[in-house]
């Protein structure tokens, strides 16, 4: 356990405690100087198009290494088709590309090739790392993604959770406030020791970092005029 952070006393702290133990990082994540003047619509189309694209490697990711964690105890309760976002991304790609061609010559910026590599890392090797990062993500596109949804409709004129932005839109679940909430409770309910929760704790941090990497690099490539 880190010095000043509170002992895990009940299986039920755990969901809370991951909140809490990463919340300077989330709030840095989503502070970020590209975030803000995106958010602000202060950023044209391009910018959001190339966010869209780093998003593309970081799901294709998580997401090709689901089928070899479905049976796994600590991450295969984790893995649901309902959330995975690779197959809106992708149209949402050829919507803003105008065509299927956007894969060709597509590569990521080095802060996402770094992060989406972590990724397939404990994909690989450690199936709780995994859990990390898939919490980073989803819960984060269930909640403050909805934000990034609104301004991209009302900026650039995207249809109601139409083409543009159904990355953002889980159509498969219902009651996202209820799925929240599942979701929670499969991590208080994770079988691992508080020894490994806290190593989970620490990736979580991790990943909200390489977040803060990926927003870094494209902020560098997209500054506003003085």
């Amino acid at each position: 356990m880190h010095p000043r952070e509170p002992a895990l006393t009940s299986a039920s702290d755990f969901s809370a405690l991951i909140r809490t133990a990463s919340q300077e990082q989330h709030t840095e994540a989503e502070g970020s100087a590209f975030m803000s003047e995106l958010l602000g619509g202060r950023l044209g189309l391009e910018a959001y198009t190339r966010y869209t694209e780093q998003l593309w490697f970081v799901y294709r990711a998580l997401e090709e290494s689901a089928g070899s964690l479905a049976d796994d105890p600590v991450a295969g309760p984790f893995v649901r088709g309902d959330l995975f976002r690779l197959p809106a991304l992708e149209r949402d790609l050829t919507h803003l590309h105008g065509g299927t061609s956007w894969r060709d010559g597509l590569t990521p910026l080095p802060a996402t090739a770094a992060y989406a590599d972590r990724i397939a890392e404990v994909a690989r090797d450690w199936p709780a790392g995994y859990v990390a990062h898939h919490y980073t993500r989803y819960l984060g596109d269930l909640s403050g993604g909805q934000i990034i949804r609104g301004t991209a409709e009302k900026t650039w004129g995207f249809a109601r959770k139409g083409d543009g932005v159904r990355f953002y839109v889980f159509d498969a679940i219902a009651n996202p406030a209820a799925f929240k909430r599942e979701y929670r409770a499969l991590l208080d309910a994770v079988p691992v020791d508080d020894l490994e929760k806290q190593r989970i704790i620490d990736e979580c941090k991790r990943a909200f970092a390489l977040n803060t990497r990926v927003f870094a690099d494209l902020g560098a490539r997209f500054r506003l005029p003085a």
